[in-house]
């Protein structure tokens, strides 16, 4: 099978994705899929090496904030994700419709991020005059991008890749780091996501690496409660030559719980937070005898943890986003 984490296709050519992958994923059928990806070197992607006691932690940092930019420059929102030892999860929502109205020049912006892009996009963003052959040229560049960035697999490709070759030049090695391609899966029910969800921020607690879902670390749930991201520090940390090269987009939030369902479009999950809140804590209580972990019996329900009232904690979870500049129209929240 093609291995699509270790292509070694030059961006530039013209590239065409396995089929295969197309058949896993249909948007008609569902937005929502759970993606893990895993490391062939087991314990050498981001945990603690037993054989020579080297600590490769630092690594799930790095896929951590690739992972939250990669979403705000591509039309796919993150709904969950837990970097663990040797693999991650992510449970995301592809949003194809959001690329239509990004003009021309957004859409080369956003992957020329990425990548460098052919010459002649290049000397479009410098400024070169183009006849109009050229011009036609770029605006047909622009249409492979934009659907690009709609695109699970690409998204994958731009996650994988800089961290494959960023550790393999850490571990001064070379060949292969992932795991084959990575594995997808659809949620195509309310229940689905959610079970999936709370499965995935749970993975730290099933696995004894943190007893409560707060102090779990590079997990979407402990993000959400103590919101630490910074932009400015993960651009400056993604190293890698191809990693970034402009990046311009204002970060986009986590996909939100919009708590009740309501006449008209509904971007979140349609959930609130604060019952989500209870169900990882009450499901995260349950012990499983193919698990080492769980949340301790004894311990306080969550929100008395986090010291926070229901109604507190429904204007917590409401006002979560404010604290992200909007990433549809920045200059709102300037003008506001």
């Amino acid at each position: 099978m093609h291995d699509m984490t270790m292509s070694t296709v030059t961006e530039d050519k013209d590239f065409t994705m396995p089929k295969a992958r197309a058949q896993l994923v249909s948007v008609s059928d569902t937005p929502f899929y759970h993606v893990i990806s895993r490391c062939v070197r087991r314990t050498f992607l981001c945990g603690q090496d037993r054989a020579t006691g080297r600590c490769y932690e630092h690594r799930r940092g790095w896929i951590e904030e690739r992972i939250r930019l990669l979403a705000s420059v591509f039309a796919v929102d993150v709904a969950a994700y837990a970097v663990m030892s040797n693999h991650y999860h992510l449970v995301v929502k592809l949003s194809p419709d959001d690329v239509e109205p990004w003009s021309m020049d957004e859409v080369l912006a956003r992957w020329c991020s990425l990548y460098k892009g052919p010459q002649l996009v290049q000397r479009y963003h410098r400024g070169d005059e183009l006849c109009a052959a050229e011009l036609r040229r770029v605006e047909e560049y622009a249409e492979t991008f934009r659907q690009r960035l709609a695109d699970l697999s690409w998204f994958m490709k731009c996650l994988n890749e800089p961290i494959a070759r960023q550790a393999n030049r850490e571990d001064e090695c070379t060949g292969h780091f992932w795991e084959s391609r990575f594995k997808s899966q659809a949620l195509d029910t309310e229940e689905a996501l959610l079970s999936c969800m709370a499965y995935v921020d749970l993975n730290p607690i099933r696995a004894a690496m943190a007893e409560t879902p707060e102090t779990s670390e590079h997990t979407s749930i402990k993000e959400r409660i103590h919101p630490t991201f910074n932009l400015a520090e993960a651009i400056a940390r993604q190293t890698e030559q191809q990693a970034l090269n402009d990046f311009s987009v204002p970060l986009k939030p986590l996909l939100g719980f919009e708590g009740v369902i309501r006449n008209g479009f509904q971007r979140g999950i349609l959930f609130s937070f604060e019952d989500y809140l209870e169900l990882v804590d009450c499901t995260g209580r349950i012990s499983r005898s193919d698990k080492r972990g769980a949340i301790d019996e004894k311990a306080l329900p969550i929100l008395e943890r986090l010291n926070l009232d229901p109604e507190r904690w429904c204007h917590r979870a409401t006002a979560f986003e404010d604290s992200y500049q909007d990433y549809r129209n920045p200059g709102r929240r300037q003008a506001a």
